[in-house]
């Protein structure tokens, strides 16, 4: 979820923020502060897998993973609330949207009554269930919203085609979308569940869904909520299950990366980044992809050209727009965010959160 920048005077002391983030080691040594780096946060949860996560800020973030966990965070990371939803247990929550410190739209992941969405007013203390999937060949993966109110969920194809959930009242209640507009999907096609961000947003009503496991690995663009789409193909490896596009990120309706390749960790990603500076039309491999197989992606906030991709092997910076990647660091991350006062976060396995220090 984009959120919007409000005032000159934290616009000046994020451009320095900023620069901090993207100077490269050695310089930043040179100067005598550390580099930037992911500070692992206590979350006690060692047995979760988290894949959902929404920075609010520095201080405020939530957590979703595996076994119904929710987690919520307002101080930095020095504490977690376990806020899961009661009776979720059996639930994979890969997906979450937070507003605030209080509202909240979480993703459950699954066949049939397994998808499931619920939302939170209060920080977690209680929980609506706002939609409960009836179709067994339906199988929803991520969701995005363009503002407070409007959003949007997908799912795997049912009978040809993508599914579309739409929401106008923040998640409280939700209505399958006509699929008239939503191209036919390939032989084998679908999302990846892997860290909430294979359908995200920019403005108020573009989106775009990202795909692999079929011939080619495309991303779907709509410029009207939903309604109707376009198939654009990646260069991002295909042809397998296990192939395509994990992440996409967009900092305005134009430019936008995509990040995946094949998940199994005993095979190489070549090809695992590439960017668009046309709104999704065409897409271009990066120049010097990340080096291995990358789940998550986010843009620093207030930059045009840096950008975080984050997988099991590690994370790698851009500072070019996507053309180039180094990695920055080794440790294991699904899922990437940054919030507007560049509180960047990242989640994962072993119940792993970090922020990132500079």
């Amino acid at each position: 979820m984009r959120r919007t920048f409000r005032t000159v005077a934290a616009g000046a002391v994020c451009s320095v923020a900023l620069a901090a983030l993207t100077a490269v080691p050695a310089q930043a040594g040179e100067r005598g502060r550390p580099a930037p780096h992911w500070e692992l946060k206590d979350t006690r949860a060692p047995e979760v897998r988290f894949r959902g996560l929404s920075a609010v800020g520095r201080d405020t973030a939530w957590v979703a993973g595996t076994q119904g966990t929710v987690l919520r965070t307002t101080d930095g990371g020095a504490s977690w609330r376990n806020v899961s939803p009661p009776g979720a247990s059996d639930l994979q929550f890969r997906d979450i949207e937070a507003f605030d410190a209080r509202r909240a739209v979480v993703l459950a992941i699954g066949e049939g009554e397994a998808s499931r969405v619920y939302r939170t007013d209060d920080g977690g203390a209680t929980w609506t269930e706002s939609f409960r999937n009836t179709d067994a060949k339906a199988f929803y993966d991520c969701m995005t919203f363009f503002d407070r109110r409007h959003g949007l969920a997908m799912s795997d194809p049912v009978d040809g085609r993508f599914r579309i959930l739409s929401t106008g009242d923040g998640g409280r209640s939700w209505k399958v979308l006509p699929s008239a507009g939503m191209p036919a999907a390939l032989d084998g096609e679908a999302g990846f569940a892997a860290s909430g961000q294979c359908l995200v947003a920019s403005g108020p009503s573009d989106a775009w869904l990202a795909t692999g496991g079929g011939a080619r690995a495309r991303v779907l663009h709509s410029a009207d909520r939903g309604l109707t789409w376009t198939a654009a193909d990646t260069p991002i490896p295909a042809g397998d299950p296990a192939k395509g596009v994990f992440a996409l990120a967009f900092r305005d309706r134009a430019h936008g990366l995509a990040v995946g390749g094949d998940y199994r960790p005993d095979q190489a990603s070549p090809k695992a980044a590439a960017v668009t500076d046309d709104g999704g039309r065409t897409w271009r491999p990066a120049a010097t992809p990340p080096p291995a197989y990358r789940s998550g992606a986010a843009w620093l906030p207030h930059s045009r050209a840096a950008a975080l991709a984050v997988g099991p092997t590690g994370t790698d910076l851009t500072t070019d727009g996507g053309r180039t990647w180094r990695t920055v660091d080794t440790g294991s991350y699904d899922t990437v965010d940054c919030a507007a006062d560049l509180g960047c976060w990242a989640a994962g396995e072993k119940g792993r959160v970090a922020r990132l220090e500079r």
